[in-house]
């Protein structure tokens, strides 16, 4: 009999000490109750207006952001008519090195056009390297990119922004003129500058 009162105790107090330890996960996992939106400020807890005062601003659209630092479409035809008036930069065959012709094209307006840059740090030009007929794809492709480099480096000096003038090479390709000349070989061998699209 005795066997049996212990054995039922032994049960009883199991039950009862995991139904204590339940409730104990649970009131510790429960979390606070959220304040109802109904508050009035009279019965809001004092730390409300707080948290209230914290709430972000609404941010801005990025549009209203890019739109200042891009120039308008006056000035952007104004800045066309600047590099329809820059003459492409030439180079003698094989080389990248900025000629003095090439040196005289590249700083025309080139201080009117800095100062319409830096108005606009976006904004970008884009400097395309050639070169003639000549050599193959890959090499051309190397030489049309270290000449529109160069021709960024001397613009950068004379006061054009470097981060605002990309360059692309497009070696043999998109040829001026077509003839196996020497004439026209000169020609296809430049750097052209364009705005970027």
């Amino acid at each position: 009999m005795s066997l049996k009162i212990l054995a039922a105790c032994g049960v009883a107090s199991c039950v009862i000490w995991s139904a204590g330890c339940a409730k104990k996960v649970a009131a510790v996992a429960t979390p606070a109750a959220p304040v109802a939106k109904t508050e009035t400020p009279a019965t809001a807890p004092a730390a409300r207006p707080a948290l209230t005062a914290r709430t972000p601003e609404t941010p801005r659209p990025a549009s209203a952001t890019r739109a200042s630092n891009q120039p308008s479409e006056a000035t952007k035809a104004r800045i066309q008519e600047l590099l329809n008036r820059i003459q492409d930069a030439y180079f003698d065959y094989n080389q990248q090195n900025i000629r003095p012709d090439a040196q005289t094209a590249l700083r025309a307006d080139a201080q009117t056009l800095s100062d319409i840059l830096r108005q606009y740090p976006d904004y970008k030009l884009t400097i395309e390297g050639y070169a003639d007929e000549r050599g193959s794809d890959a090499y051309n492709l190397a030489l049309g990119d270290a000449r529109a480099k160069r021709a960024r480096e001397f613009l950068a000096q004379a006061g054009i922004p470097e981060s605002q003038v990309r360059v692309v090479s497009y070696g043999k390709e998109r040829q001026v003129c077509s003839d196996h000349t020497e004439d026209c070989w000169q020609r296809n061998r430049r750097a052209h500058i364009t705005q970027a699209q």
